[in-house]
């Protein structure tokens, strides 16, 4: 296997659903897609990383982690649990240059969300923007942005907690919700 510095476990899939709508079969896949792939991959990756005593593993998790939201019970527990399994792996990276790390986007017009997006415009007749803003408003109403997120400003975060200037920041989970979140820590 390839020695890799850098990585970014970001495969993720969402879907809104009332909760007594999950199945334990959609439980299951959320699971297997949301944590286990990172799990996978940071197994496979952190101990040459360790070896070579330098690397970043960084979790892009979400303020659904922190902030569960009712239409997706599922996807929040799912991003719980990659909080703690970021913060589980960076208690074995003391002492050395790897960090472990989690990124918490709120909604972000990514390229997953643009079809959902589309596909509730067609549905409304509204234009996905004024949907995004919607949502905004109705499901995420303490967001201080006030906006979906831009992927660029989700990427900003990633690119510095896997700088070398990122040194002194491991076992944390970085907002990047637009202040969704309203506790201090």
């Amino acid at each position: 296997m390839a020695d890799v510095d850098i990585l970014v476990n970001n495969a993720g899939i969402f879907e809104p659903k009332d909760f007594f709508q999950i199945e334990d079969s959609d439980w299951t896949r959320f699971f297997e897609t949301n944590v286990m792939s990172g799990v996978r991959l940071s197994r496979a990756y952190l101990s040459g990383m360790l070896r070579r005593n330098w690397g970043r593993i960084v979790f892009i998790s979400s303020e659904s982690g922190l902030h569960i939201p009712k239409e997706m019970i599922h996807y929040g527990v799912t991003k719980t649990a990659q909080l703690a399994v970021s913060r589980g792996l960076a208690e074995l990276t003391a002492g050395t240059a790897v960090t472990v790390n989690s990124v918490l986007p709120g909604p972000t017009r990514s390229d997953g969300v643009e079809p959902f997006l589309q596909a509730m415009a067609k549905q409304s007749g509204k234009s996905p923007e004024v949907l995004a803003a919607e949502f905004v408003k109705q499901q995420r109403p303490t967001s201080l942005l006030q906006r979906f997120a831009t992927v660029e400003e989700v990427a900003n975060m990633v690119i510095y907690v896997c700088s070398p200037q990122a040194s002194a920041t491991n076992g944390a989970a970085l907002r990047v919700e637009g202040g969704i979140v309203r506790t201090i820590a």
